[in-house]
């Protein structure tokens, strides 16, 4: 075997021991699972924003843009649950390039697994104890998803993870909102049965134990374009996109039909500006079907404290606040977005 095993990394529950969840933290995250719950099944008419930097990057930096989200809840928490990204692991379409924090929890510097777990962790602790969110992250390496499993409230199963079985199994114990996004190829059949798998009972191995899931009936549908055989990114949040997606939802018998509608990725084709227009785009087709309002749960939105998106090189100062992959829109028009949608619904 071509491997080298470095060292023997603390389990979850030890983790947890080190940075326990205190009662009162826990209560906050149940209230804010209990309000966000209430929207996928239909109780809650508020919309829900999934929304933050692509990658969790800089924990200063993070909780900054974290604190400002704070200050805007506030204002439109009658209308709008704000879900912070803080997405610590990152998928790489050729397996290069920086991997998230919880592969370098200093991304000008060498991978630490250890104190990428400590960091994570850290992280999203932040975002409840100062600030009151509990957060979304994105749930690439299923196993590791215990090392956050009492903080987290929504979870996104990526584009090229969605067909995995152990993402499926693993999505059908979770008691909170997992998103199963389309794959890159655009072929809603495999998110569909992605969608159907989670939200049925499974007996599967997960961390060397033999476990009983009981299906999770928040599982959903996320929207995030996808590429052509040609290699061009092809949209699929238009209005045709949304209501063929409510047909395949009305034939497929599955518990409550929601859809989260990612703004960026292939639906931008990565033009990070694109997103304020795409999100009114999507407003606009609730506006005009009560199905599709309905259907319509919330949106998911790249955004950081600066517009666009930097290189890191050899010797090159980061700048605050600006994304190192994906290009995220910046605070300003955020703010502004946020308002406007509140203002719409």
């Amino acid at each position: 075997m071509n491997m080298n095993f470095r060292r023997k990394l603390p389990i979850p529950q030890e983790i947890k021991a080190q940075y326990p969840l205190t009662e009162q933290l826990a209560a906050v995250k149940a209230a804010r699972d209990a309000e966000i719950s209430d929207v996928f099944t239909g109780k809650s008419d508020k919309f829900v924003l999934i929304i933050g930097p692509c990658s969790a990057d800089y924990r200063e930096s993070v909780l900054d843009y974290i604190s400002r989200l704070r200050v805007v809840q506030d204002q439109v928490k009658d209308k709008i649950i704000i879900i912070p990204r803080i997405y610590t692991n990152k998928p790489r379409t050729t397996g290069d390039g920086y991997k998230g924090m919880l592969h370098q929890p200093v991304p000008t510097e060498d991978a630490d697994m250890l104190k990428g777990i400590v960091a994570i962790r850290d992280l999203h602790m932040a975002a409840l104890t100062d600030y009151g969110f509990s957060c979304a992250d994105e749930m690439l390496y299923p196993d590791n998803y215990r090392y956050l499993s009492d903080i987290l409230s929504y979870v996104a199963v990526g584009a090229r993870s969605v067909e995995n079985q152990q993402h499926r199994l693993t999505a059908s114990g979770l008691s909170i909102p997992v998103g199963m996004k389309n794959p890159t190829g655009g072929d809603l059949s495999i998110m569909m049965n992605a969608i159907t798998a989670a939200q049925h009972a499974h007996t599967f191995i997960y961390r060397g134990w033999e476990v009983r899931s009981e299906g999770n009936p928040l599982a959903h549908a996320i929207l995030r374009g996808y590429v052509d055989l040609g290699g061009k990114a092809v949209a699929n949040y238009h209005y045709e996109d949304l209501r063929h997606l409510h047909e395949t939802y009305a034939k497929s018998g599955l518990a409550n039909p929601a859809v989260i509608v990612d703004t960026n990725h292939s639906n931008s084709a990565k033009m990070h500006l694109e997103q304020v227009r795409i999100a009114r785009d999507i407003l606009y087709s609730c506006r005009q079907n009560s199905d599709i309002r309905k259907m319509v749960k919330g949106l998911m939105i790249e955004s950081y404290l600066l517009d666009g998106a930097q290189k890191l090189g050899a010797g090159c100062e980061p700048v605050y606040g600006q994304s190192i992959t994906d290009p995220c829109l910046g605070w300003e028009k955020t703010e502004a977005l946020i308002y406007e949608i509140a203002d719409s619904i």
